[in-house]
């Protein structure tokens, strides 16, 4: 759980986290001004990690998959504290990998109707439609969104590529997803209904935008890098 401010909703999250299937729950705080840390030990998180400073998404999202790893996780779950992606959707999401089908679950917020009914902004979808499209032409791919926060991992896909050579910012998630597929790793896709809300995280029109212009630039690094004209250090072993 990279978490932010998350006091409001944690509880919640983790009423909903399936005990039965999740083995440890890592929650990172990346310097949050509320009190995410002191509740998530009080509610019995196994491992609660405190950042000396902010060090932004991505940055918190390497510090997450670097303790995952230390405790030899088979599968490891990215979900958000903040009660917008479901954690019902453990379950299914682990079993897909468990069972060999995938080594990586996105859970999709396009799939269905889910983005819309949940209360994303209207310009917030058509942004979302338009970086997918695009990214998948110059990919050669075919998710429904690249942009969902809720993935899940195999311990050989992170042990495949170089995360902790991505940006501490927003596109770390889309970098990510890039190297996944220059790996030749696939992805399948589970639907998820989302919820927006004023205590759920979302990023403004301003980071929105550059977090846009970052996610082409990756798609276009990855078009080049694939066709041999020009090699990223992105793509590097």
């Amino acid at each position: 759980m990279p978490a932010y401010n998350a006091e409001q909703t944690l509880e919640q999250t983790l009423n909903e986290v399936p005990r039965d299937v999740v083995d440890e729950i890592i929650l990172v705080d990346d310097y949050s001004k509320d009190n995410t840390s002191e509740l998530a030990r009080k509610l019995g998180v196994h491992h609660v990690i405190r950042h000396e400073q902010n060090k932004g998404y991505g940055g918190n999202q390497k510090t997450c998959y670097s303790k995952a790893l230390e405790l030899n996780a088979d599968i490891v779950i990215m979900l958000h504290p903040d009660y917008q992606y479901t954690p019902k959707l453990i379950v299914a999401m682990s079993s897909i990998i468990a069972n060999e089908l995938y080594p990586v679950v996105l859970g999709s917020r396009i799939l269905g109707k889910g983005a819309l009914k949940g209360g994303m902004p209207m310009y917030k979808y058509i942004f979302n439609r338009c970086l997918t499209l695009t990214q998948n032409i110059l990919m050669n791919q075919k998710l429904s969104e690249y942009h969902t926060g809720y993935r899940a991992f195999s311990k050989e896909v992170l042990l495949g590529i170089s995360f902790m050579k991505n940006s501490d910012d927003f596109v770390f998630d889309n970098q990510m997803l890039a190297q996944i597929f220059h790996a030749g790793f696939e992805i399948g896709e589970v639907t998820c209904p989302t919820k927006y809300f004023d205590e759920a995280s979302s990023i403004n029109f301003k980071r929105s935008s550059i977090y846009g212009l970052g996610v082409l630039k990756v798609s276009l690094q990855y078009f080049l890098d694939k066709a041999g004209i020009l090699k990223s250090p992105l793509f590097a072993k």
